[in-house]
């Protein structure tokens, strides 16, 4: 199917997916997470073709796991569907009505965006994820996956559509492009006739890429450069165990931490335990000349270069800067951080509360693993990204921000004069 005729099929079903009923929409998500977790053995061998062009490709190991799909990973998306479920439907929603002096009662109320494109990479779960919050927001949804996961996201969608058909609902609710070219690519970010708005989520080169080329509105997700910062007052074991959490619980997110920054206080102390501990993973640190200094050669530890400050590894590395002070750390934060998320270890309730009021990321953090940044783990079932932008949305984007609004007026006949 050509984009043009998959952009029209779109724009043919939008107002009647719009129009849906709560109690319709929640039926069909059931039914789509039953087909799914039902499909398993299909959805897994579509994948292992995909599995094995990747290595052959030889893909990062952090991508790698990105795009695995296992029996408990279709049962989690099966299970976020559910959620989307058990949320309240925000379409239609009346977030005011006031009664103007002539009269005029004005009001505003939640409605759907219309069609949503997503441009995404490597990541098959991100399939039925968009399609559960863009169909109960009321939403169509064309997806352009990458050529990685093209095998895993055509079961994935045929499943979807199947059962939609079998609920009596039309399957271009869910549309996707299989033309995986940057040709093509390009072409979708320029059908502003027919998509409301452009989602992409993937590396920093697809997101510029959309922001940069795209004649359709961007809600803008990032890569994620995230920081943990160990203060003079932290727990140390509680530090401990948050950064190997937030670094190795899984490489390739954007959630993970990729930088450490340690008070000089506690350095002499933390990074023996620090070393310890990641080479377990085998993680490869690396540090700034002090704290290069206070390594006892446990684990793979390097030098750090400039470039290592503002990196996004989705490896088993990190980067450790030494500071000398809360101020230091948060600047430091600014300067490099991606606006993903951000964390401070402490004990001290005015570190915390300066940290969180001073550091500028969708998400910030005490005594917590970076890794929480996710739909699904803040209660809105699952995600369609996080927003590292401001405007619209920002952080996880769950069932709200995948909506507009519209003013409605009652009058008994009022004209201005």
């Amino acid at each position: 199917m050509q984009l043009l005729e998959i952009c029209q099929q779109a724009k043919g079903v939008k107002q009647q997916i719009a129009a849906l009923p709560a109690s319709q929409k929640n039926d069909a998500l059931l039914a789509v997470a039953d087909k799914l977790e039902k499909s398993r053995e299909r959805l897994t061998a579509a994948n292992a073709i995909d599995m094995e062009n990747g290595r052959k490709n030889q893909m990062p190991e952090g991508l790698l796991d990105r795009l695995l799909l296992t029996d408990n990973r279709i049962a989690q998306m099966a299970e976020g569907l559910r959620q989307v479920v058990g949320l309240e439907d925000p379409i239609g929603e009346v977030l005011s009505m006031k009664k103007r002096p002539n009269g005029l009662m004005i009001g505003q109320k939640r409605v759907p965006l219309g069609v949503i494109g997503i441009i995404y990479e490597s990541r098959p779960n991100v399939t039925a994820d968009a399609f559960g919050l863009c169909f109960k927001t009321g939403n169509v949804v064309i997806l352009r996956g990458g050529k990685d996961a093209i095998h895993s996201n055509r079961a994935i969608v045929a499943c979807i559509q199947e059962a939609l058909e079998e609920q009596g609902l039309p399957k271009e609710a869910i549309l996707l492009i299989t033309d995986t070219s940057h040709e093509t690519a390009r072409e979708f970010m320029h059908m502003n006739g027919y998509v409301d708005v452009l989602i992409p989520r993937g590396g920093a080169g697809l997101i510029r890429t959309v922001v940069e080329n795209a004649t359709i509105p961007v809600i803008e997700t990032g890569t994620g450069n995230c920081h943990v910062y160990v203060d003079e007052a932290a727990d140390l074991d509680m530090a401990l165990a948050i950064v190997f959490n937030a670094k190795t619980q899984r490489i390739g997110v954007c959630n993970a931490c990729e930088s450490l920054l340690i008070h000089r206080e506690v350095l002499d102390r933390f990074m023996p335990a620090l070393e310890q501990k990641l080479a377990e993973k085998h993680v490869e640190i690396r540090a700034d000349e002090t704290a290069l200094k206070a390594s006892k050669g446990v684990a793979c530890v390097v030098p750090a270069q400039e470039g290592d400050w503002g990196k996004e590894y989705l490896d088993y590395k990190i980067s450790v800067k030494t500071v000398g002070s809360l101020e230091e750390a948060i600047a430091h934060i600014n300067q490099y951080n991606t606006g993903h998320s951000e964390a401070i270890v402490t004990n001290d309730y005015f570190h915390a509360q300066k940290f969180l009021d001073e550091v500028d990321a969708a998400a910030v953090y005490v005594n917590a693993s970076t890794r929480f940044t996710d739909g699904f783990e803040f209660g809105f079932g699952a995600e369609i990204g996080i927003s590292t932008q401001k405007l619209h949305a920002r952080g996880p984007m769950g069932l709200a921000a995948l909506t507009s609004t519209k003013y409605v007026v009652y009058g008994n006949g009022q004209v201005r004069e």
